[in-house]
């Protein structure tokens, strides 16, 4: 049965300094333009390696994409992977969490290939994922990855530009909603 937002318990003081902290930086760089002929206000476009070009319709040869974004999006593609995984195993091993976990498994699949899209990203293969025994302890284990994974993500959008730093950003952000979404409802498992 589907849970009533009123039903639920309030977002722990973690989750929402943590949102606060990632919020400015997601507004900052949505304000960032990849276009800098914009900027100047010439009707120059932009070709996809990101030279601008001056007559439409036109494309320079451009450099591939910067190595260093490529290797950011797949170390990120990796993780998000590795999550996807994760969210797959668990549902399969106890289907009364689908629910729960279901919309956390569909922003995976979304963000790997917005991921994708940039050429030459790709995810290394990712081994199974081993799921803990309970099913509580089981959706613990994803809110700790997700909060892990959304600290690496906007760590490395901190150290792009532009559209690959937004969508790291905006990954970042949906796991830590994720994160404080499926782990306060929960009491940490005792070992």
């Amino acid at each position: 049965m589907p849970e009533r937002l009123q039903d639920r318990p309030a977002p722990s003081r973690r989750a929402v300094v943590v949102t606060v902290a990632l919020a400015p930086a997601a507004v900052a760089l949505t304000g960032c333009n990849d276009n800098p002929a914009a900027d100047a206000g010439t009707s120059g476009t932009r070709s996809p390696g990101g030279t601008a070009s001056s007559s439409p319709g036109v494309v320079e040869e451009t450099p591939a994409v910067d190595p260093a974004v490529v290797a950011a999006l797949s170390a990120a593609a990796t993780q998000v992977s590795q999550l996807s995984q994760l969210y797959a195993s668990t549902i399969r091993k106890f289907p009364t969490r689908r629910g729960a976990l279901a919309a956390g498994a569909k922003y995976h699949v979304s963000h790997l290939a917005k991921l994708k899209e940039t050429p030459g990203v790709a995810a290394a293969p990712v081994a199974k994922a081993a799921v803990p025994a309970q099913p509580h302890t089981a959706q613990f284990a994803i809110a700790e990855q997700e909060e892990a994974a959304a600290a690496a993500h906007a760590a490395a959008a901190a150290k792009l530009s532009g559209a690959p730093a937004r969508l790291l950003a905006e990954i970042a952000a949906a796991e830590t909603q994720l994160a404080s979404t499926l782990g306060p409802k929960l009491a940490k498992p005792q070992a």
